[in-house]
This record gives C-alpha cells, structure tokens and sequence, in this order.
C-alpha cells in the first residue's frame, strides 16, 4: 500500500518489478499469450496517475463492469481486422469530457491494480492466483491503452499535416507523433481539467522539434546522400594491373622462344634481374636479384652486368614493339 507522504509527493507513481514467476504448475494452465504477457509485465517497470477513488472499497465494483467499447462513443465492437482502416475510424471530437476521464480513470486504475501485485510481491515469487489476477489486469491494461491510442490517432496526422517543418521526411514525422501519443497516454492526469488532446498536442509538436533537430544534425554531419557515382574510381589503377600482368606474360614469351635474339648470359641476367623465373613450390615469393648477386652469378662486376642489361632490355623493348605493331 502506498504511504500518503508517496500519493502527496507525486501523480505519477512508477516501480520497478521484482517480483519472481510463479510455479512451473502455474505457468502450464496459462496459455502461451498468457504468459508472454505475464513475462513482460516482470521486465518492465509499472506506472500509473494516482487517483484517490482507486482506495475506495468500491472501486473495482465501479470500474470493472464497463467495456472499452462502452468508453469510446462511435466505436464497433467488432475486432480489428489490422487494415488500418479502423485508426480512423472514430473522431476524438465526438468524444466528451466525461467520457475521455472514465476512460483514463479506468486505464490507470488497472494499472494501479498491477502495481499493488507487483509491491506485494516484491522479491518473492507469485503464487498462482496472483499471476491470473496480474495476467487479467495487464490484459485490461493493453486493451484500454490501444482502444485510447485508436481514438486520438488521427491527432498525428492532423498536426504532421500543419507543421511548418522542412526538411524531414514525412513518415518520420508521423513515427515519431505516434511514440509521443504513446507515452503522452501514460503520463497523462484526467484530474487537472484539460482535454487529452491539448496535451498530447503539446506532446506530438515537441517529437516533431527533436526530430527537426535530430535531421538538421544529420544534414550537418552528412550534407549529401551516399552517391557511388561520386566514389573515386579505380579504373586506372586496375588497367595499370592489367597491363603489367600482359607485358609479363609478353616478356616470358619472347625470352621463351628467344623472339629477341638474347645470348645465354643475356637470357640469364634478365630472368633473374627480374625474378621472370617459375617460382618453386615452397616459395613463398620470387624476388628479382641485385646487380651484384647477378655479377656473383656469372661472374663479372655489377657494372658489366648493367651493361648486359641494359643491351638486352633494348632488344626486348625492339621485340614488345615489333609485336606490338603486328596485332595492330
């Protein structure tokens, strides 16, 4: 039970659950709704507006024999058929003072219901007749928040459609109007005499500020959208590659058919200057051999063997060109 100094403090009363599942018993007579419902009642935290007639002995005996339909003046009972249709269905201007406060009343009395199970079962495990009786007031809960939702939805729409704002993409608007009338239903008091709809009005214009603000920061950060046809291109760098690879495979085939009439010490210096060799198989990679280590090789200085080079790199570059000229 809630202290006097708790219900003076604050409307608004919150508590974390600590509650335990009931017995594995329990929870196989629940159907798997049932239970989905009852878990996440146990992981989120309960809140609800605090009002003085939820202590009277009578309470449950006045809130409980009335429908959500009974609520919602134009509504028909028939279930929704998930079309969308039915969002619009009902004008909030049909609705009446007297009406939207026995609604909110009710919602947050079976709200205030489960928050006293939850407390008195704080820490412990619930037994079984408390988790129905949870499971039945959490039901109540959800059906009176979406019946409450359903009729001030249109809201949404109605002030996406006169904003000012540019700049910001019409369905994040309409989200972000929606998560606002959410949590707009729960906070709201029916006790301090204003309309729903002027605080949830209040609500949806301010979701529709933050995410102005949200974009422009983006625009900011990312003045442009990602354009590929902007990316650099790697068209020369791949051409490059490809040409090298065909001058390789050109090289090996004249040194393999002699095409440029290189000598043997000729023949030899080019192969391992430029590593134009067959790797063996457990080598990893074939590099090409300095001008000393060439002159090792063969025997003679490395200035005798830039000279050989340098004579063979001719008659090849003569050969590449002569091949060259005869595909073209």
């Amino acid at each position: 039970m809630l202290s006097p100094e708790t219900k003076a403090a604050t409307t608004v009363i919150k508590v974390r659950p600590l509650s335990r599942l009931p017995e594995l018993e329990a929870l196989k007579a629940m159907t798997n709704s049932e239970v989905e419902l009852l878990e996440r009642r146990l992981l989120e935290p309960v809140e609800c507006v605090f009002d003085p007639t939820f202590e009277d002995p009578r309470a449950i005996e006045h809130f409980l024999p009335l429908r959500w339909g009974e609520l919602t003046p134009g509504r028909s009972q028939k279930a929704n058929d998930d079309s969308g249709v039915d969002l619009l269905a009902v004008e909030s201007s049909g609705f009446t003072a007297e009406d939207e406060r026995r609604m909110f009343l009710r919602f947050n009395f079976c709200r205030y219901r489960a928050l006293r199970i939850l407390q008195q079962f704080k820490g412990k495990a619930l037994t079984n007749d408390a988790a129905c009786e949870l499971v039945r007031w959490e039901a109540a809960i959800q059906e009176g928040r979406g019946e409450i939702v359903r009729v001030n939805v249109p809201l949404v729409l109605a002030m996406a459609k006169r904003t000012r704002i540019t700049g910001v993409d019409f369905a994040d608007l309409i989200s972000e109007g929606n998560l606002a009338l959410l949590r707009a239903v729960d906070k709201f008091d029916c006790a301090r005499g204003f309309k729903f709809s002027t605080y949830a009005c209040r609500a949806i214009l301010k979701s529709f500020s933050r995410v102005a603000v949200r974009s422009a920061r983006h625009r900011g950060h990312f003045p442009t959208e990602f354009d590929p046809t902007l990316e650099r291109s790697d068209f020369v760098e791949r051409r490059r590659d490809i040409v090298e690879r065909e001058c390789v495979e050109d090289l090996k085939s004249i040194l393999m058919n002699n095409l440029a009439n290189l000598n043997d010490v000729e023949e030899v210096v080019i192969r391992a200057r430029f590593a134009l060799d067959e790797p063996s198989p457990e080598a990893v990679e074939l590099r090409g051999k300095t001008l000393e280590q060439v002159g090792e090789m063969i025997g003679v200085t490395k200035e005798r063997v830039r000279q050989i080079q340098n004579k063979a790199l001719s008659k090849l570059k003569l050969a590449l060109e002569e091949g060259t000229l005869s595909e073209t």
